[in-house]
């Protein structure tokens, strides 16, 4: 028993979980995205307030990877955290001097045109 339990921590280790979230409406769509550990979250850097709702960001748990490929799928991306920002940013999709820093976690959004 120890054992089973043991390897499925280490599988959900393994795996870099976020929360996405999507909204469609005529041709366009936009995708939430956060790292899990933000949810619920708020940061805060002089002025700048940045609350992680879960009414914005929570719908689905998924890999980093399943959330990269949804925004293949999006005309609208906002994104927060480490995670997420970064794998963005490896698969072109995000300019690395596009990413705001708030409390130190990335945060970049994409529209496309």
């Amino acid at each position: 028993m120890w054992g089973q339990v043991s390897r499925q921590i280490r599988l959900e280790v393994s795996v870099l979980y976020v929360y996405v979230n999507m909204w469609r409406w005529g041709r366009h769509v936009l995708l939430a995205i956060c790292d899990a550990e933000l949810l619920g979250k708020t940061l805060r850097d002089g002025d700048v307030v940045f609350k992680v709702q879960e009414e914005f960001y929570k719908g689905v748990k998924v890999s980093v990877d399943e959330a990269v490929e949804l925004i293949k799928q999006s005309t609208i991306v906002n994104m927060v955290g480490d995670r997420i920002v970064k794998r963005a940013i490896e698969r072109g999709f995000v300019h690395p001097e596009a990413v705001l820093k708030i409390s130190g976690i990335p945060h970049a959004q994409i529209v496309k045109m």
